[in-house]
């Protein structure tokens, strides 16, 4: 009997990311760090059982739009506008920030203003995949910082949008008038639904109780709204991210569809799995060898710069130093977002393949080192409010 080499190879690579998954669980890491290493060790510039980058980033971008799909369908859009502080005044500052922290430092190196805004946007954003999946994990989701964090993801999420649109101005061959026209009519209708959503009564979406008693028939259902949606934001020139997370708001409204986040879970696990894993293939890992003390030395300052700036942001809209500093670990990362800006960025020649190379290498530390960057804000805090709780216990005695 002849065995199909390529089948041995996604076997074995199936094998390695199951292990390193459970490896990560051991250690008490999110799924997501796991996914990530298990492409940088399983890729090309690893053991090299995946080569096939372009296929597996292609079912990636798939999983991201279920992703979305599935965070539209878990958040109500009328409790994101009681937040509305927090989720677009403080999303908004926040980006504004690192844009200007950013700009000092090309400013410094001598940078174009193109790379600056570029840079500026792919340090800004942070991993709504992580960071949903960390708080899901330790309990926090229905806390006052899994709402909050959940609010900056999901306008960061929806910034992306005029962030691809500024690239594109930017880009080799900037942008059109016909493209702004359709930019400017899919983003009315996106407004349009969105506020339908929010201050509609009743919604109910077409033959949804028919489907209630036939399963594949409601897999392929919520496929459709997903996919269909998302080809729609594309046909707008708008990112089809955007088409599936309004989906996923609409079918959330209508309360008589819970069974499709039954139905489409398995999917999404899986597809975002994938996407991670197609994110860790684009680390090489011979540059961040050889440049491993500058990959560290950015990710670091990435991960304190944007705590430091989202803690300020969290205690000027009134939150204690305590709260706004662990809040902002939580948000310090870089998100896989800024993976496709970097790429677009690449492609439109703003920056350089060494600078793409960089860029990959620090959003991947940045994703691996954050649980343990919040975990370490999370005992230093623990352990600075027992000390002081001792001392004033101990003065009080001694008085």
């Amino acid at each position: 009997m002849h065995y199909d080499p390529f089948m041995l190879k996604i076997v074995a690579a199936i094998l390695g990311i199951l292990g390193v998954a459970f490896i990560s669980r051991a250690l008490r890491q999110p799924h997501v760090v796991g996914y990530l290493a298990a492409g940088i060790l399983l890729g090309p510039h690893g053991l090299a059982l995946l080569t096939e980058r372009a296929t597996l980033s292609r079912i990636g971008e798939f999983g991201v739009l279920l992703l979305l799909f599935f965070i539209g369908m878990e958040n109500n859009p009328r409790d994101l506008l009681t937040r509305w502080r927090i989720t677009f005044i403080g999303t908004a500052v926040q980006i504004g920030a690192s844009v200007g922290a950013i700009w000092l430092l090309g400013w410094w190196l001598g940078w174009d203003h193109s790379r600056i805004i570029l840079l500026g946007f792919v340090v800004s954003l942070s991993s709504t995949a992580l960071v949903l999946n960390y708080l899901r994990e330790t309990g926090q989701t229905e806390a006052k910082i899994g709402k909050d964090a959940l609010g900056v993801l999901l306008a960061q999420d929806l910034a992306v949008i005029p962030m691809l649109i500024v690239i594109d101005f930017f880009g080799n061959d900037g942008i059109s008038g016909k493209t702004i026209a359709l930019q400017l009519v899919g983003g009315t209708l996106a407004l349009a639904l969105l506020s339908w959503i929010v201050w509609g009564k009743n919604l109910r979406l077409p033959f949804s109780e028919k489907l209630r008693g036939d399963r594949e028939l409601q897999i392929f259902v919520a496929f459709a709204l997903c996919l269909g949606f998302a080809l729609l934001a594309e046909g707008f020139e708008l990112s089809a991210s955007l088409g599936a997370f309004l989906a996923g708001m609409l079918v959330g409204a209508a309360r008589e569809t819970e069974w499709v986040a039954d139905r489409m879970e398995p999917f999404r696990v899986v597809f975002v799995a994938v996407f991670f894993v197609s994110v860790g293939l684009l680390v090489s890992l011979d540059f961040v060898v050889e440049h491993a003390m500058l990959v560290g030395f950015i990710a670091v300052a990435v991960l304190l710069g944007n705590t430091v700036i989202n803690a300020l942001i969290f205690h000027a809209l009134g939150d204690p130093w305590r709260y706004s500093i662990y809040a902002g670990a939580h948000l310090a990362q870089i998100g896989e977002f800024s993976f496709v800006l970097a790429a677009v960025g690449v492609q439109s020649g703003l920056i350089t393949n060494f600078e793409y190379q960089l860029v990959i290498a620090v959003i991947s530390a940045t994703l691996l080192l954050s649980p343990a960057w919040i975990g370490l804000i999370g005992r230093t805090q623990r352990r600075m409010l027992h000390t002081r709780k001792t001392r004033l216990d101990g003065s009080i005695a001694g008085g």
